[in-house]
């Protein structure tokens, strides 16, 4: 599931690993100068429209949130970004790779998604300098 060595030339096929497909409504988070440019075109190519930002006020079947260790509480971050995850959703957390600025420890993302209600299910290099996790609510046996 990484892209290229390069790092950019084969967003196409990772984004579509990632599951984004024509008319998902899916919303962006954690923005900055610092995001991949690239990856977002991508995402917003794979389903044919813009990303909507937290202001949306409706229900989203994605989340895309961009997180970096200076950013705050991963926790808080986590919880806001379920705020308009439709059930069934998914949320990929976009974290500075090790050993980059701002790079996020791994045990942090796995300490703070259960607290947040939600399960670390795959991890994936998707450019040069950002790793994607994707967070699941887990499914509750009735």
């Amino acid at each position: 599931m990484s892209s290229t060595a390069a790092g950019g030339s084969d967003q196409t096929g990772t984004v579509s690993r990632l599951g984004f497909k024509p008319g998902m409504v899916v919303q962006e988070l954690g923005w900055d100068q610092d995001t991949d440019e690239e990856l977002r075109i991508a995402i917003e190519d794979a389903i044919d429209g813009d990303m909507v930002d937290g202001e949306y006020g409706n229900v989203v079947e994605a989340v895309v949130l961009w997180w970096r260790d200076d950013d705050g509480d991963l926790v808080d971050g986590l919880f806001d970004s379920i705020t308009d995850l439709v059930g069934g959703g998914v949320i990929w957390l976009l974290t500075p790779k090790v050993g980059r600025p701002n790079a996020v420890d791994p045990a942090d993302i796995a300490e703070a998604a259960p607290v947040a209600g939600l399960a670390l299910t795959t991890t994936a290099s998707v450019s040069k300098d950002w790793v994607a996790t994707k967070l699941i609510a887990p499914k509750t046996i009735s």
